[in-house]
């Protein structure tokens, strides 16, 4: 009788091991499927972050490109702008001095007329 009750003891001890390491891999399985689902998100959650970092580098990039066009617009205006007044100063000048020239041969011509008389 002894050795019955011992092998019964030895039985319900395997027994509850074994459903104790079952369960125990059970628990492992899940948690290592959590797992694997936890690293899908964060991969997905990486690549969402990246696509979105590379959205907005390209729209900085197009915005800084953008800006130099109408920078470099301006620039060329400015100087045609500049260009023009040059132009035009040009112009002033060179009718300010035929009048000056004008004016020095009238009084020539004056100066001569006057003391031939």
């Amino acid at each position: 009788m002894k050795k019955v009750c011992i092998a019964i003891l030895a039985l319900s001890i395997s027994a509850f091991t074994m459903t104790s390491c079952k369960e125990a891999a059970d628990k492992a399985k899940e948690a290592t499927e959590e797992a694997g689902k936890s690293l899908d998100e964060a991969g997905e959650n990486l690549k969402d972050a990246a696509n979105d970092a590379i959205d907005a580098a390209k729209e900085a990039g197009d915005d800084a490109m953008e800006a130099g066009e109408q920078a470099m617009d301006s620039i060329k205006k400015a100087g045609e702008e500049a260009m023009d007044k040059a132009k035009e100063m040009g112009d002033d000048v060179k009718d300010a001095v035929k009048d000056a020239a004008d004016d020095v041969k009238k009084a020539v011509d004056d100066s001569k007329g006057g003391g031939g008389k």
